[in-house]
C-alpha cells in the first residue's frame, strides 16, 4: 500500500480546530473515521457485478440494462487495474478522488491506454459509478462528492434502493407528514443523507452528529450553493432518534460553542509572551467563582486584548509587568481611541479613529489585575509574589465622576431628543404594519403574474419554480425592478410594532422582552372588589428579582395579537429553545412570545434582531438627529428612559417607578429621569406658591413707613470707621461695637494704615499691661489683637486692583465719521 493510499485512510476527517468564526462543534461531535476495511470492499469483482446487475438494474428495459452493465464493467476494470488489495485502495491510488470534479478526465486518460475510449463508454461509467458507491465498494471523500460533476444526483435514488429502502421510507414519510416541508426541502434531506452515507457507509440509522456537521462544514468550505434545509435535516434525524435522547434538540444548539474556559479565552488573542499567558489563565480561574460568565468573559478581553496584547504589539518581547513609564502612557494614550467605520451618505465606508467612551472603565481591571497581585502575595508568596509590580494606573485616573456627570448629561438630552417624537415613531410602525399586512393579503388571493395595487402600491406576483419555498409570497415592483418578499417585509413590520408597544408601554429591558413567554401572563383578584387585575411577571434577569407589572388595555391587545399570530393549529404556544447570548448557554424549551417562523422551525427573536428592527422602523419615520443631520436611532433602552421621564413627570412617585423598573437604588431610577428646564421653573414656582399660602398672612403684609424707613436706615448704619459690617437686620451686635472682634465685620481696603495703626496701638497697651501687672486686661487685649491680625490678613489676601483710567467718552460729528 502506497503512503498516499495508507494517510487517507488514517487520517481522521475534520477533528481540526475550527476556523475563526464558525460556531461548528467537531471536537464535542467528531465524525465517524474512516475503516481501512469493510466487507463490500474486499468482495470479488464478479461477485459484485451479478450483484448490482439483479439488484440495481431489475426495472430497466433491455437497452438501458445493456448501457448500465457495460458501465458497470468498465468501472471495475478502472479500479482492478489500480494497484491496492481492496476497492477503496485501488480507488485512492487511481487519483479521481483528490481529482474531485475532473476525476472524468482520469478514466478518460484509462479508457484511451486500452483503446477503449469512447464517448459513450465514458458517460456510462459516469453513470455507473454511483452505483458502485451506492452498494458501499468504494467510499470518496466529502470533497469529491462536493464536486459538480453528473450522475452524483441520482445518488440518493441508488442508495434508497440498495443501501437503506426503509430508512429512506420513513425519512420521506416525515416529510409528507409536516406540511411546512416542501418538496424541494425533502429532496434535499434526502440528497444530503445519501452524501453522509456515500461517505461513511452504512444506513441512516448509523449517522451520528459529527458526519451532519462535517458535512455542512464542507458544503461551506466547497461554497456549495445548496445552504437551506440545514435545520430541516437535523430536525428530521433528531425526530428518528438517530443522534439520541442527549443530543441538542437544534442544530443551532449542537453548532454553538458554550462557554469557554479561561485558556481558550485568552488563547483567542495569541499571547506571545507564555509566563504572562500562564499567569492571565491563573487570575482568571481564581477570579471566575465570583463572577458570572458575561463578566469573566469582558474581563479575559479587557486583560488579554486590550491591555496585554496591545502592548505585545506596539512592544515586542517584552516579558514583565513592571511597565516603564513611557510604556503604560503610550498604551493609555492608545486606548483613548478606537477604531470605527463610518458609513457616508453615498454609501462608502471608512474606518476612523473615535474616542473610546468607556476609556476607564477599561482601565480599572487592569488597575484591579496589579492590586490583587500585590493582597493575593500575602497569602500566597510563592504563586503571586515574583508578579507584583507597581501599578500602572493611578487612583484618580479612574475616578469616573465627571463620566458619570458627562454620561448623564448625553443621556438626558437623548431622551429629551427621543420623547416629543415618540407618537410619530407608534404612528409610524402602526401604518406600516397595517400596509404591509393588507398588501401580503392582497399578494395571496392574486395569481401567478397578476398585477395587483393595494395603499397606493402596484405590484406584479411573482412567478416562481416548483422548487422555491411555498410559504413565501414574492412580488415583483414594476417601478423599482426588484422582487420584494412580501412575507418577510409583513414579519419585519409586526414585530416592529410588536416591539415598540411592549417597550413603551412597559418600559423593560430588551433581554428581559425576549424572555416574556405565555407563563409571563398572569392574573390578580383585588380582595376588596373582586376585579380581575392581568399582570405581567418580569423573570430575574440583571437584578436577579422577579416584578410584577399592571396591563393596560392597549397592552392586552398587543399580547393578544402576538398569541394569535404564533400559536398553532391546536391553540397552543410552541416551545423552543433560546440561548442566552450572555451565559453562552441554552435555555429549558419554553412558550416565549417573541418568537418567529425561519425555514422550517420557530426561533426565538434576539435582542439584537430587536435592534435591527427598531433601525429599520426608523428608517420609514424620516425623523433625523438634529445634532448629526442623519437618521434618528432609537435603542431599546431609549424606550426604558422615556418610560421612566414620562411616568415621572405625569405624577407618578419616584419610589414606585423604582420598583416597576426593577432598579435596587432610587437614586439608579432618578438618574434615568431626564430633567426638563422648564419643569424645574414650573416646580419652584409652585413649591413657593404653596410656601406662600402655608405661612401666616401678616408676615407677607405691606410694611409701614416707619418700617421702611428703619429697614432702609440698617444699611445707612452698617458703614464703620474700618470697613462694613455685615449685621443682620433688626439683630443686636453681640460684640458691643467692637467691630475689630467682629466676624461680622467686611474690612475696607482703604482703611489697612487705620488697621495698622489700631495693631500697633494693641501691642503697646498690651506691653504697658504686661509691665504694669493688669493681667485681665491683658486677655481682653489680646483677643482684640488677634481680630485686628486676622481682619488685615482678609485684606492681604483680596487681589489688588489694577485701576486704568479711561478717559471721558466723547461723541465724533457724523460729518467727521462719514469723512
Amino acid at each position: 500500500m502506497s503512503v498516499a493510499i495508507e494517510n487517507a485512510l488514517t487520517v481522521e476527517p475534520t477533528a481540526t480546530k475550527p476556523p475563526p468564526g464558525r460556531l461548528s462543534g467537531p471536537m464535542r461531535f467528531p465524525a465517524r473515521t474512516l475503516p481501512r476495511v469493510w466487507p463490500a470492499s474486499q468482495a470479488d469483482g464478479q461477485d459484485i457485478l451479478q450483484r448490482l446487475m439483479v439488484t440495481s438494474f431489475v426495472q430497466a428495459n433491455v437497452k438501458s440494462r445493456s448501457h448500465r452493465a457495460l458501465g458497470l464493467r468498465l468501472v471495475l476494470a478502472w479500479l482492478g487495474d489500480q494497484p491496492g488489495t481492496t476497492w477503496q485502495e485501488r480507488w485512492l491510488a487511481s487519483g479521481a478522488d483528490t481529482a474531485a470534479a475532473t476525476w472524468r478526465q482520469t478514466a478518460e486518460s484509462w479508457l484511451h491506454e486500452r483503446d477503449h475510449f469512447g464517448k459513450t463508454r465514458l458517460e456510462a461509467m459516469a453513470e455507473a459509478l454511483p452505483v458502485v458507491i451506492a452498494a458501499d465498494v468504494i467510499r470518496p471523500s466529502l470533497g469529491w462528492l462536493m464536486g459538480g460533476t453528473g450522475g452524483k444526483k441520482s445518488m440518493a435514488r441508488h442508495l434508497s434502493t440498495l443501501r437503506d429502502p426503509e430508512g429512506f421510507a420513513r425519512l420521506t414519510a416525515l416529510c409528507e407528514s409536516d406540511p411546512s416541508v416542501s418538496d424541494l426541502a425533502c429532496t434535499q434531506a434526502l440528497y444530503r443523507c445519501a452524501l453522509i452515507l456515500a461517505a461513511k457507509g452504512g444506513t441512516i440509522e448509523q449517522i451520528t452528529l459529527g458526519d451532519v456537521l462535517e458535512l455542512f462544514d464542507a458544503q461551506d468550505e466547497f461554497r456549495v450553493s445548496m445552504a437551506g434545509g440545514r435545520s430541516l435535516l437535523y430536525r428530521l434525524l433528531h425526530q428518528m432518534g438517530v443522534f439520541g435522547a442527549q443530543a441538542p434538540t437544534t442544530l443551532r444548539e449542537a453548532r454553538s460553542l458554550g462557554q469557554r474556559t479561561p485558556e481558550e479565552l485568552l488563547d483567542r488573542y495569541q499571547l506571545t509572551c507564555r509566563p504572562v499567558r500562564d499567569l492571565l489563565v491563573d487570575y482568571l480561574r481564581e477570579r471566575q467563582p465570583a463572577l458570572d460568565y458575561r463578566s469573566l468573559y469582558s474581563l479575559a478581553n479587557m486583560l488579554g486584548k486590550l491591555f496585554w496584547a496591545d502592548i505585545e504589539a506596539h512592544h515586542p518581547g517584552i516579558s514583565t509587568l513592571n511597565l516603564p513609564r513611557d510604556v503604560a502612557d503610550a498604551w493609555k494614550h492608545r486606548l483613548r481611541t478606537t477604531t470605527k467605520t463610518i458609513t457616508d451618505a453615498d454609501g462608502t465606508k471608512t474606518r476612523a479613529e473615535v474616542p473610546r467612551i468607556n476609556y476607564r472603565e477599561c482601565l480599572t481591571p487592569v488597575r484591579a489585575f496589579y492590586l490583587d497581585l500585590a493582597c493575593w502575595a500575602v497569602e500566597d508568596p510563592s504563586r503571586w509574589s515574583p508578579w507584583v509590580a507597581p501599578c500602572p494606573v493611578g487612583e484618580e485616573e479612574i475616578n469616573r465622576r465627571k463620566d458619570k456627570r458627562h454620561r448623564k448629561s448625553r443621556m438626558d438630552a437623548r431622551t429629551r431628543e427621543r420623547l416629543p417624537v415618540l407618537p410619530v415613531v407608534v404612528r409610524s410602525v402602526h401604518q406600516q404594519r397595517t400596509e404591509t399586512q393588507a398588501l401580503l393579503e392582497v399578494a395571496r388571493r392574486s395569481a401567478p403574474g397578476e398585477t395587483f395595487t393595494c395603499s397606493g402600491t402596484t405590484l406584479v406576483r411573482s412567478i416562481v419554480g416548483l422548487r422555491s419555498d411555498p410559504t413565501k409570497v414574492w412580488a415583483d415592483d414594476p417601478a423599482t425592478g426588484k422582487r420584494r418578499d412580501l412575507t418577510r417585509e409583513e414579519d419585519h413590520a409586526f414585530w416592529a410594532w410588536a416591539s415598540v408597544e411592549v417597550l413603551r408601554a412597559t418600559g423593560i429591558r430588551v433581554e428581559e422582552l425576549t424572555e416574556l413567554s405565555h407563563h409571563s401572563l398572569v392574573q390578580y383578584r383585588l380582595p376588596t372588589t373582586g376585579e380581575l387585575v392581568p399582570l405581567l411577571q418580569i423573570l430575574p434577569s440583571k437584578t436577579d428579582a422577579e416584578r410584577l407589572l399592571v396591563i393596560s388595555p392597549d397592552l392586552a391587545e398587543v399580547f393578544a395579537a402576538i398569541i394569535l399570530r404564533i400559536r398553532e393549529r391546536d391553540g397552543a404556544v410552541p416551545l423552543i429553545r433560546a440561548y442566552d447570548g450572555h451565559e453562552r448557554l441554552w435555555c429549558a424549551p419554553a412558550p416565549r412570545l417573541f418568537q418567529h417562523r425561519i425555514g422550517t422551525e420557530n426561533r426565538a427573536i434576539t435582542p439584537s434582531r430587536v435592534r435591527d428592527l427598531l433601525t429599520d422602523a426608523l428608517t420609514h419615520t424620516g425623523l433625523t438627529d438634529p445634532v448629526n443631520d442623519e437618521p434618528l436611532h432609537y435603542t431599546p433602552h431609549d424606550f426604558r428612559r422615556m418610560f421612566i421621564t414620562d411616568a415621572i413627570l405625569n405624577g407618578l412617585p419616584p419610589h414606585i417607578a423604582q420598583v416597576i423598573a426593577g432598579h435596587r437604588d432610587i437614586n439608579v431610577t432618578l438618574g434615568y429621569k431626564a430633567v426638563y428646564p422648564q419643569e424645574a421653573i414650573t416646580a419652584h414656582l409652585a413649591f413657593l406658591a404653596r410656601r406662600r399660602a402655608l405661612r401666616p398672612s401678616e408676615e407677607y403684609r405691606a410694611p409701614s413707613d416707619t418700617e421702611w424707613q428703619e429697614f432702609l436706615g440698617h444699611f445707612e448704619r452698617r458703614k464703620v470707621s474700618t470697613g462694613t459690617c455685615a449685621r443682620a437686620f433688626s439683630t443686636p451686635c453681640i460684640h458691643e461695637h467692637a467691630c475689630v472682634r467682629c466676624p461680622m465685620l467686611w474690612p475696607d481696603p482703604q482703611q489697612r494704615p487705620r488697621l495698622v495703626e489700631i495693631r500697633d496701638n494693641l501691642i503697646d497697651r498690651i506691653a504697658e499691661a504686661e509691665r504694669e501687672g493688669w493681667h485681665g486686661e491683658v486677655e481682653g487685649l489680646q483677643i482684640s489683637l488677634a481680630g485686628a491680625q486676622d481682619k488685615l490678613a482678609q485684606v492681604d489676601r483680596r487681589p489688588t486692583a489694577n485701576i486704568v483710567n479711561l478717559g471721558i467718552p466723547t461723541r465724533t460729528p457724523k460729518s467727521t465719521a462719514a469723512q
